[in-house]
């Protein structure tokens, strides 16, 4: 049998586990052109949120429907094959849907993994897949800080931004986190090495705790939040730093808080740059080949908040906007 995880309705703000629910159903016929897989992953990427909406499909994806699986990345392999892309065995990491098996055509986003995974399968849902490449590129790419440049990063204790900010210390730059609590500070400090957090639910006002944190202003911002926090980081940019946008939970699915600011962008010469990963698909070898040498080399880490079962998704994906999460949120099916 397959099991699903269906929208059972939309979303009001942040989403609760009971906007989920799971179906079953038995597994789909394979026909000419087409494959089936079986998932061992699911990956919880809090960005899905901004197709849950009525309507919100764009030129990325569309609407998610209501009683429709919901849209989502995993670790999938080969079960039976119709197409002469994709042997059985083939081992895949693919925006499917949050369920136990997938049917596809190939026409889906796929990312095609080594025969033999040299580390923890799950690895390749974080520090090896879209998240931890996330970070790789807006770092690599993007940002490119130096030992002279301090480095801020808003969700810095989820799936991005705790990889994002390992990149950036081994560039030798000073690494700041904004996070939701006093735990996930100690915790990026004692256990990431990051030199300083900022809890952004503090009594003190965000603009102020950041300048508090980063005395000589910050010249890198990677954001994973947006709104108030965006606009905080911004009073405390340095001249000519750059910007790297990466994500915006805080508007996911929500009226969001636009920056008031933006004006400094002009004064201060800021460089401010979007990007989406699935863009540099032709460069995910080199981005995998890279954090996998790292990982080799015990400079980084890979966070890992696991859940298991099919049943609980939904909770899973809450528990992200939640703050519940250190690291990477995967569910073993």
């Amino acid at each position: 049998m397959m099991h699903s995880v269906v929208l059972a309705r939309r979303p009001q703000g942040n989403p609760v586990e009971a906007d989920f629910a799971v179906r079953e159903a038995p597994l789909p016929e394979v026909t000419e052109g087409w494959f089936l897989t079986r998932n061992t992953f699911v990956s919880l990427d809090a960005g899905f949120r901004n197709w849950m909406n009525e309507d919100s499909g764009d030129e990325v994806l569309p609407a998610m429907g209501l009683d429709e699986p919901v849209m989502g990345l995993v670790l999938a392999e080969v079960l039976e094959s119709k197409n002469l892309d994709y042997a059985v065995g083939d081992k895949l990491m693919a925006r499917f849907a949050w369920q136990t098996h997938s049917l596809s055509d190939g026409s889906d986003f796929i990312a095609r993994l080594p025969a033999e995974l040299e580390f923890n399968p799950s690895a390749y849902m974080g520090v090896l897949g879209d998240t931890g490449m996330s970070a790789y590129f807006g770092m690599t790419d993007i940002a490119k800080p130096t030992a002279e440049d301090c480095v801020l990063i808003s969700g810095a204790g989820g799936a991005v931004g705790t990889i994002a900010g390992q990149i950036a210390k081994l560039s030798g730059a000073r690494v700041v986190g904004i996070v939701g609590s006093q735990a996930k500070a100690g915790w990026l400090c004692d256990t990431l090495g990051y030199d300083a957090a900022v809890v952004r639910s503090g009594d003190t006002p965000l603009a102020e705790a950041i300048s508090e944190a980063c005395p000589n202003g910050v010249d890198v911002f990677f954001d994973n939040v947006g709104g108030q926090t965006l606009e905080a980081v911004i009073s405390n940019m340095n001249h000519r730093g750059r910007l790297v946008l990466c994500g915006a939970i805080s508007g996911y699915g929500v009226t969001p808080h636009g920056p008031n600011n933006l004006f400094e962008l002009i004064t201060k010469e800021l460089s401010v740059e979007g990007f989406m990963t699935h863009f540099r698909h032709d460069r995910y070898d080199e981005a995998r080949e890279q954090l996998s040498q790292w990982l080799r080399e015990g400079v980084i880490q890979s966070p890992e908040h696991r859940l298991n079962g099919i049943e609980n998704v939904g909770k899973a994906f809450a528990d992200l906007f939640a703050g519940e999460n250190f690291g990477k949120t995967v569910v073993a099916l």
